[in-house]
């Protein structure tokens, strides 16, 4: 009604201004004398009137199948089927706020599509969480969310949610084919990032401002982010394509961008992202000597062999150290204005029978690296030009120097060590949960076959998913228990 009134309005003002244009005397009614120009005018808003009819019959066809998009996003957003109970729950909201709320449809669908993301079946994992029973098996709709999760950090796509349909995702050999599939997906770069991220602690590095950046220029925002990206592509890489994990200790080559190759004094003459080979010649290769981290676990103004051995007993090999005492004296935070090399003041730290114990274990790891500043650039010198030394007694009285020394004496004595670590830390990042006892089965067999497989990441993976940790959940426990 409101269409037809707004037509009728508009062709009488129409026809006064076309009148008015032409010249043409009008009668009481305002319709004009001219003939052809009430014709045309006539003839455009007929066509303008069927084209808003036509519209308002196209509207209310489609809003039945708003309603079945509606439902159909819920599923998807909600990772699973919808119960019958779920469908008519959602209806009827939307229902309820046109008719109750005197809503239009576009608003209803808009408040629907609020609920949907406000429910905890969006917001949470419930999946993951039993009331029945102490232990029971993942449906196969919660198997795909969980490798889904997993493997890219987000919701399962199509394919995972047909087999889930279908409940052929359970079968070891479909599962090891969508292990294989979901690895070799530009989505599994997610999984570097989180991952890495929280193993080797470095998430928050693009956040990082404790670089003063009077004392070094070369530190700004887009070497930050290609500090930050490094570990990701190395991991990225070791992930997809199927190096040897150990190429994360071991290999002689890193990837890096224009920025980051200037500071590694590598040719700069790349297009974006790169691998690098022979990256030993510059220093680099793997994670050992990556500026992310020599920088991180730097306080600024010097390094910090404390903080950066630390990091690579806890993270790389898995050592649980506790924390310092509060009365701990501090070093000083300009390296160019101390009065000697930092080695020299470790040295007297670690004659403290309360201190030698902790230190000894790690002190050594980071000494190695002196030959990084703090902000991870090649050194020959500190920065109060005193020339580096870069050996150190690692425990059990082996000696090295740099960071050669360091790979031949993880490689000889703490290889194991840091495959355990992965091991743990992948089944615990897997499970989103902290690791038990009855976990070590597991992670046993996790070990046996990464050496069985050349060292291959996808061989852990398929370990884990067709492990009983992965395929079931565990309850709520009772008062009782």
């Amino acid at each position: 009604r409101v269409a037809r009134e707004l037509v009728h309005q508009s062709q009488r003002v129409a026809s006064h201004v076309v009148g008015h244009m032409f010249g043409v005397r009008w009668n009481p009614h305002g319709i004009a004398h001219c003939k052809w120009i009430r014709i045309a005018i006539n003839a455009h808003f007929a066509r303008v009137n069927q084209t808003l009819r036509a519209l308002e019959q196209v509207r209310a066809q489609s809003e039945p199948k708003h309603l079945d998009a509606l439902l159909a996003f819920a599923a998807r957003a909600w990772r699973k089927p919808l119960t019958p109970q779920q469908r008519g729950e959602l209806l009827a909201y939307y229902r309820q706020m046109r008719e109750s709320s005197g809503l239009t449809h576009e608003e209803a669908i808009r408040d629907s599509l609020v609920s949907i993301l406000m429910s905890p079946d969006f917001a949470y994992r419930i999946d993951l969480l039993s009331t029945l029973a102490p232990i029971e098996p993942l449906d196969d709709h919660a198997l795909a969310s969980r490798l889904s999760f997993f493997l890219w950090s987000s919701p399962p796509d199509s394919a995972l949610l047909r087999l889930a349909n279908q409940r052929r995702l359970r079968q070891p050999a479909v599962l090891a084919a969508e292990v294989r599939r979901m690895l070799k997906d530009e989505r599994a770069r997610r999984f570097s990032t989180e991952f890495a991220g929280n193993w080797l602690d470095f998430r928050r590095f693009e956040q990082h401002n404790a670089v003063d950046r009077q004392r070094f220029p070369s530190f700004d925002s887009d070497l930050r982010s290609a500090m930050f990206e490094e570990p990701v592509r190395m991991l990225d890489h070791v992930i997809r394509s199927g190096a040897p994990l150990l190429d994360l200790l071991y290999g002689d080559y890193t990837f890096v961008n224009p920025v980051l190759a200037k500071h590694y004094g590598m040719p700069t003459n790349l297009a974006g992202w790169s691998r690098i080979d022979g990256a030993s010649q510059y220093g680099r290769g793997g994670l050992l000597p990556m500026a992310v981290f020599l920088t991180q676990n730097s306080p600024g103004l010097r390094t910090s062999p404390v903080k950066r051995g630390y990091w690579v007993a806890k993270r790389l090999l898995g050592e649980v150290i506790p924390p310092p005492p509060a009365s701990v004296p501090e070093l000083p935070q300009d390296e160019a204005k101390a009065d000697k090399p930092l080695r020299e003041m470790l040295a007297q730290h670690r004659a403290n029978p309360a201190c030698a114990g902790c230190h000894a274990r790690f002190d050594s790891f980071g000494l190695v690296f002196e030959g990084y500043g703090p902000i991870g650039e090649a050194r020959t010198v500190d920065l109060a030009g005193r020339n580096i030394d870069m050996g150190a007694a690692f425990p059990g009285g082996i000696e090295g120097t740099g960071l050669a020394g360091l790979r031949q004496y993880i490689r000889d004595h703490r290889q194991t060590d840091f495959l355990n670590q992965f091991c743990r830390k992948l089944l615990a990042y897997s499970l989103g949960r902290s690791l038990l006892l009855s976990d070590e089965i597991t992670i046993d067999h996790m070990r046996r076959r990464l050496v069985a497989s050349n060292y291959r990441f996808a061989a852990l993976v398929e370990t884990i998913v067709t492990s009983p940790q992965f395929l079931k959940k565990r309850g709520v426990p009772h008062e009782s228990d």
